[in-house]
């Protein structure tokens, strides 16, 4: 699939909205480790992604590979359990459909969450940083190609691509439950093989705090829909060259279990506000 049609989003949202009444308000694609979000879902759908018309399967150890609808703080939303990547070798458009089909099921806001290598030397692992905004270095946008205007705009504004309002939120909500949360730019990359040393001096000096290989297609994507966004990332290991060691998935899976309940509490508080 080179181009995401409203009939490939149509058919996919038809076939999700035959299996539950619910509609949803809110998406939610949850990162590495942290999809275990969909286990507090109530009055849950659970499809696996293979049975959803059009949808990519996720390959990515940490990722479920499920779509999660019903109810959860008492706001309809759909929960993303895995995402999909461009290094899959996915195109942008299998990326972003996902967020197209919450925007014709009826959701207004999106919460992406991911996980992390720190830039800025301030951080350290385990640090929830809010997005405040983004450096798309995929080489890659989903809206390339013929405009489909009942997606959104030929040109969207990405002025806000994370709703200020929404940071404001997130920071009042963890202030209020005594969580400390960092905020910055986060840079996203084609992957998947981490940055070296130099890559990363290079981030910092385009002002980049963290890095990772995800979330700006989505965004992106959700931007265009006129979907309001946050975003949150788990920084799960300090990137190449910070520190004296090697970078591996296994570090990224373990930090993100040790912050699983401490981040499970913020988007759980959080939920109601949005």
């Amino acid at each position: 699939m080179t181009h995401a049609s409203k009939t490939m989003v149509d058919e996919a949202a038809a076939f999700i909205a035959s299996k539950s009444s619910i509609r949803p308000e809110i998406g939610l694609i949850l990162g590495s480790g942290l999809d275990v979000m969909g286990d507090r879902m109530e009055n849950a759908v659970r499809l696996p992604y293979p049975s959803i018309p059009h949808f990519p399967r996720s390959t990515v150890a940490g990722h479920a590979g499920e779509w999660v609808q019903g109810v959860l703080e008492g706001r309809p939303a759909v929960i993303m359990r895995g995402r999909f990547h461009l290094y899959e070798g996915y195109t942008p458009q299998q990326v972003a459909l996902p967020v197209r089909v919450m925007k014709a099921l009826g959701a207004r806001t999106l919460v992406v969450t991911n996980s992390a290598g720190g830039i800025n030397a301030d951080f350290r692992p385990g640090d929830l940083m809010l997005i405040a905004d983004h450096l798309n270095l995929t080489g890659r946008n989903p809206l390339v190609g013929p405009n489909e205007d009942a997606f959104g705009p030929r040109f969207p504004d990405m002025s806000e691509a994370y709703s200020r309002r929404l940071r404001r939120l997130a920071r009042e909500t963890a202030a209020s439950l005594g969580i400390s949360l960092r905020e910055g730019v986060y840079a996203g990359l084609l992957g998947p093989s981490y940055e070296t040393p130099a890559e990363i001096r290079m981030l910092r000096a385009l002002g980049a705090d963290a890095v990772g290989m995800s979330t700006v297609t989505e965004v992106i994507a959700a931007r265009h829909a006129g979907i309001e966004v946050l975003g949150i990332s788990c920084i799960s290991n300090m990137a190449a060259g910070m520190l004296d060691q090697p970078l591996s998935h296994e570090e990224v899976l373990e930090t993100s279990e040790r912050v699983k309940e401490t981040f499970l509490s913020l988007l759980l508080a959080l939920l109601p506000k949005l």
